[in-house]
């Protein structure tokens, strides 16, 4: 994919430069401590760059929906010392993003120095992406960095206002991603193979339309593939099914069918009479699925047809899981997928991205996320690009 926007390459000579990087550090916390340093951990090479070349990196980030409200419980300054320890350097902090405290904190800089400024969501201007607010950030800058992709879903003062007011750049975590979601959907090698899971078609329907269109396989998995089995006549007992989505997956099923698209729904299910860990379970038949009984996984045939279809493709996207997968045993469907794409990717014989909340815990539970081309820590901005929708963010940086 041709990369349309500037990155840290294209930044030369910025010594002594004010550098606004937008980051994602709205990471969870207890008791005043950082309990997940992921999104921090992303973001560390674009800081030591930036810091490296002698900038003066002042960092931009949300935490919590305080609504424009100063909320003490949504302060970043608890944040400022997690960050600073896995920087392995002080990080300054100030207790505005824009006015006074930050134009002074910022003086106060040395080159190579790192700040963090106080949560951008305290101000309503922010989540509105007013004017003014935009201006009062960018005059604390003369360089534009975003590095928080998974903020980019978001027309925001920090993420799209601030991006037409100063030179902007793409940090290394948001090239990365952009990068590995251009060779997954943007100009992917062929066969493309998505799997698609999770709960609920309703939450999925964009993200279905616009992938029929655009891979050539198909794997429908989770409770969602209760409502498209429902919808093909099949009775799925007291399995989780949104029976009133039928014509939707029907509607869903004919557009694959006109573009060549296949799509794979489970030939056989793993059934439970309760959702509770080793509750007593057995493989049937679609068509014996008893009426008591709910679907909780998929089959060793529709395990087998799945890894079939990983070894047909040279590109594979994922979401969501194949079955129930925090609950033994209906995590081996996902569990199982998940290694054998890995094994693949491994072998070079296959892109692999995913993205999306349930579906980093999946392929964590599976040990197979660190085999994967890229996972994407997103969540809703990975979904949107997934449903063909445009990034704000994104499309501010293009150059």
């Amino acid at each position: 994919m041709p990369m349309a926007f500037k990155t840290l390459d294209d930044l030369t000579d910025i010594a002594g430069k004010r550098v606004l990087l937008r980051v994602d550090l709205n990471v969870p916390m207890d008791g005043g401590k950082v309990t997940d340093a992921t999104r921090i951990e992303r973001v560390l090479p674009t800081i030591r760059e930036l810091s490296g070349k002698g900038a003066k990196v002042v960092l931009l980030a949300h935490f919590g929906r305080p609504k424009g409200e100063r909320v003490a419980e949504m302060s970043l300054a608890p944040v400022a010392p997690g960050v600073s320890a896995l920087l392995g350097r002080p990080v300054a902090f100030a207790e505005d993003c824009i006015g006074q405290p930050a134009a002074d904190a910022i003086a106060a800089m040395a080159d190579g120095d790192v700040l963090l400024l106080e949560n951008t969501r305290f101000h309503k201007g922010e989540e509105k992406n007013d004017p003014d607010f935009a201006r009062a950030l960018a005059a604390n800058g003369d360089i534009y960095v975003n590095d928080a992709f998974s903020a980019a879903h978001r027309a925001h003062g920090s993420t799209e206002g601030i991006a037409k007011l100063l030179p902007a750049y793409a940090g290394r975590t948001m090239q990365a991603e952009l990068e590995a979601l251009g060779s997954a959907l943007g100009a992917p090698v062929r066969p493309v193979l998505a799997v698609v899971g999770g709960a609920k078609v309703s939450s999925k329907i964009d993200l279905l339309e616009n992938l029929v269109t655009r891979v050539d396989m198909l794997v429908i998995g989770g409770g969602m593939a209760n409502t498209f089995l429902a919808a093909r006549g099949i009775d799925v007992g007291k399995s989780l099914c949104e029976h009133d989505l039928a014509d939707t997956a029907r509607k869903i099923m004919t557009a694959a069918e006109a573009s060549g698209c296949e799509i794979i729904l489970p030939v056989d299910a793993v059934v439970a009479r309760e959702f509770k860990a080793g509750a007593a379970n057995e493989t049937v038949a679609l068509d014996a699925i008893p009426a008591d009984a709910m679907i909780l996984d998929v089959g060793a045939q529709s395990i087998a047809t799945i890894a079939s279809r990983i070894d047909a493709a040279k590109t594979l996207v994922w979401n969501g899981p194949l079955g129930a997968f925090e609950i033994e045993p209906f995590d081996r469907a996902t569990v199982a997928a998940a290694q054998h794409a890995a094994q693949n990717t491994r072998a070079g014989k296959l892109n692999s991205v995913a993205g999306g909340g349930d579906t980093v815990a999946a392929l964590n539970h599976a040990g197979a996320a660190g085999d994967f081309s890229y996972v994407s820590t997103a969540g809703g901005a990975f979904l949107e690009w997934l449903e063909g929708k445009e990034l704000p963010g994104v499309t501010a940086l293009e150059s």
